[in-house]
């Protein structure tokens, strides 16, 4: 007799979800093809999630839960925390393609809560930093982290004409040297 296991089946289901939009965006997905990589019949995805929207909503809040959760931001080093940003993405590529359909085709919508509260405690943590000294204060913590964030994934929607600039084996040097170059306070006296 089979057994039944929703929380397997919804696993199954977000693992191929993710697949599939990175392949084809939301738009371009189908639910029964998604539903065949998971193994699950295409009514079963209803079951769960409100349609194919519904599902790259869930889909993009478990990447945003997961990346908080494995790459917590540490203020005081934001130079590893972008290399660490950095290596994250160049393991998983699929979840950078999935990113990249998210903000094409959700330009136009608000930020989503989970991200607006993710990035406010990143902008609280960064400005901390500031009051410390350990973070430069000549912009707001905003715009650095905004920096951060951009110079951590810069590779990853590069065409090979920016791409072979910089060999793979350079990449995180190159982005940890700058955003250190970026972040680190003037000292008086030495400059």
């Amino acid at each position: 007799m089979a057994t039944r296991d929703p929380d397997r089946k919804r696993q199954q289901l977000m693992e191929a979800a993710l697949a599939e939009f990175a392949e084809y965006g939301v738009a371009g997905a189908r639910v029964d093809r998604l539903a065949k990589r998971a193994g699950i019949s295409p009514g079963l995805v209803y079951s769960f999630f409100a349609g194919k929207e519904g599902l790259f909503e869930a889909v993009y809040e478990a990447i945003v839960e997961q990346t908080v959760d494995a790459v917590p931001i540490d203020a005081d080093d934001l130079a590893d925390y972008a290399g660490r940003l950095h290596d994250a993405a160049a393991q998983h590529p699929q979840v950078m393609r999935f990113l990249a359909w998210y903000s094409l085709e959700r330009a136009d919508r608000p930020v989503p809560a989970i991200v607006a509260r993710s990035m406010d405690e990143k902008i609280a943590a960064i400005a901390a930093a500031q009051r410390r000294g350990t973070v430069t204060s000549d912009k707001p913590a905003g715009e650095i982290l905004a920096l951060v964030l951009a110079l951590a994934n810069m590779w990853q929607h590069h065409t090979e004409d920016v791409g072979h600039l910089v060999t793979d084996a350079q990449r995180r040097t190159v982005i940890t040297d700058a955003v250190r170059r970026l972040v680190t306070p003037d000292v008086p006296g030495h400059g």
